[in-house]
């Protein structure tokens, strides 16, 4: 994704209005990796703005997903998670506490021999890895 700076040009060359709302989501998703559901992103707005709306949050997130700079994922965590990073990647999900990270993969050999094997044109290849985290993984000794 682009840095906020950059997104506020962006949006003015397409016309669009920049407010203080959408310049506080710009700011919040610059170098965030976490994945963060919309809802998530309304309670970090909140700190810096109470007035803010979850309507305005999704709005903003919608408009940056239509404009390719986010992409929205469904890792089957029971929300939608909005991901900065639009290169190609790949996910793994902890089924325990559903943290959401990236990972790199290359698929290329997959796009090539799978997809022409069952006759397929392939766009792209989406792979999720669902397991535990280290953090969920280790018993909480404290109890």
């Amino acid at each position: 994704m682009r840095s906020s700076e950059e997104l506020t040009a962006l949006f003015r060359e397409r016309g669009l209005k920049i407010t203080p709302q959408r310049e506080l989501v710009f700011r919040l998703l610059d170098g965030n990796v976490s994945h963060p559901t919309a809802e998530a992103v309304y309670s970090a707005a909140l700190e810096f703005m109470p007035m803010i709306s979850l309507k305005t949050v999704y709005q903003v997130l919608n408009d940056l997903r239509g404009l390719g700079e986010i992409q929205s994922i469904e890792v089957g965590t029971g929300a939608l998670r909005f991901d900065p990073n639009t290169t190609d990647h790949h996910h793994l999900v902890c089924e325990g506490c559903g943290d959401v990270r990236d990972v790199e993969l290359d698929t290329s050999e997959l796009l090539l021999n799978r997809s022409q094997r069952h006759g397929f044109s392939l766009n792209s290849v989406e792979v999720t890895f669902r397991g535990l985290c280290q953090a969920c993984r280790t018993p909480d000794l404290s109890r």
